[in-house]
């Protein structure tokens, strides 16, 4: 009876989780619903491939380093050595007086021209003026004690005369028994007073004289004293600063504060000279009268010729340098102090059409083809790096550069070290060196 009872409750139970169930079945008859793929990424992939394997199978830009057609000059074939340094003039003064005094007058300015002799300023000379008054007045004294002197020299004169003629006449009265002896003493005495009084008065003369040249000379003291007051230009050059301005205190041997030293710096610009500094390694190269050639950054399109006109005899330690001094064949106004300054030194004097500009490239860019010598040219084209062949023909060695003639400008762009792949009108990519 037990059996068949559990038979039974698990039979119902059966059928309840039927029941349950019965929602969850699939129905086989009902219609099916079809599901969208989604198409878009697998487009997208094939894009991108077809995109890299187009890249990958495309020719690619030939890569090149770019070099400039240069401006050079035929005188550097001859160059040995190069250095730098600056325009120095030769005659260069601190101009100042010996004076001290306040500045009462200037007359110059930066770049004024002056000659020898000429005044630059005045410092304030009241009281050597007073002085010289003074000195003056002693002179005038003196004067009058010569002329005073003097007078007392003739008086004297005219008594000794006096006298000597009384002394002739008593010796021949004497002679003559008219006077006695006492007399002709009298006389002798008399004679000899005046010769005294003679002597007396041309040493008053001596002293008078004395008294006025010690008064001239304290004269002469005082209006070299007045000169120092007047700064005047040494040598004829060109006010390169002006250091003081009216009303300063001029105190030349003191660095008080609130005073000044020298008034004004000039230069004689006709001793303008470079000194340029050679490694003492290369001074070897560096004869005495070599021929030089000279360029300065200010004025990059002037080359001067000069020589070398000295060598200082010590190195410098710290730098192991020699100072050589430069001369100019030919200074042109434009030349300044302290202008820095290129020097080469060449192995001969360059003609004057060596020293006009030519064409130049670096001998690298060249390349043969065909038994001629071409240049690729780079042109911008849009936004295109394009080659473009240019025959040209070499000529002389400058340095380091090449002389060319041909088609084309300063500074136009070229391959460097072209290879035998390149062709005319080919794009290129540039790279950096």
């Amino acid at each position: 009876m037990n059996s068949n009872s559990s038979i039974n409750s698990e039979t119902e139970n059966l059928m309840a989780d039927s029941t349950t169930l019965g929602p969850l079945t699939i129905d086989r008859q009902a219609p099916q619903v079809k599901r969208r793929r989604k198409t878009w990424p697998w487009l997208i992939g094939a894009v991108l491939l077809i995109g890299g394997a187009w890249t990958a199978m495309a020719p690619r830009k030939p890569e090149v380093q770019a070099t400039s057609v240069l401006q050079s000059y035929p005188s550097q074939q001859y160059l040995q050595l190069t250095a730098s340094g600056y325009v120095v003039a030769q005659r260069r003064a601190a101009v100042a007086s010996k004076a001290t005094g306040r500045l009462i007058e200037l007359n110059v300015r930066e770049g004024s021209r002056l000659l020898k002799g000429q005044l630059i300023a005045r410092l304030d000379a009241s009281d050597v003026q007073a002085a010289i008054g003074a000195a003056q007045a002693g002179v005038r004294q003196g004067e009058a004690g010569v002329r005073q002197a003097q007078a007392q020299v003739r008086q004297a004169e005219v008594e000794l005369g006096n006298a000597d003629a009384e002394m002739q006449r008593s010796k021949s009265l004497q002679a003559q028994g008219f006077v006695s002896s006492q007399a002709l003493d009298a006389a002798q005495r008399r004679l000899d007073a005046a010769r005294a009084g003679q002597l007396s008065a041309q040493a008053g003369v001596g002293s008078a004289q004395a008294s006025l040249l010690q008064a001239q000379a304290q004269l002469n003291v005082q209006q070299v004293m007045r000169d120092f007051t007047e700064i005047r230009a040494p040598f004829d050059g060109v006010v390169l600063n002006k250091n003081a301005n009216v009303g300063d205190i001029i105190t030349p041997f003191s660095n008080a504060a609130g005073s000044q030293g020298a008034v004004v710096t000039m230069a004689d610009l006709s001793t303008l000279e470079v000194e340029a500094d050679v490694s003492e390694s290369s001074l070897s190269k560096v004869v005495a009268g070599a021929p030089v050639e000279i360029t300065l950054d200010a004025l990059p399109g002037l080359r001067l010729r000069g020589k070398v006109a000295g060598i200082v005899p010590t190195v410098d330690r710290a730098k192991a340098t020699v100072m050589t001094k430069v001369q100019f064949e030919t200074l042109d106004p434009r030349i300044l102090p302290e202008m820095s300054a290129k020097v080469s030194f060449l192995s001969q004097a360059p003609t004057t059409a060596e020293q006009q500009p030519v064409l130049a490239v670096n001998p690298k860019a060249l390349l043969e083809r065909d038994g001629k010598q071409w240049l690729l040219r780079i042109k911008r084209e849009g936004d295109k790096d394009m080659l473009e062949a240019v025959e040209v023909k070499p000529g002389r060695k400058l340095g380091d550069v090449i002389e060319i003639s041909g088609a084309l400008k300063s500074g136009e762009r070229l391959v460097l070290a072209p290879v035998a792949s390149l062709k005319a009108g080919m794009q290129v990519s540039l790279v950096s060196k």
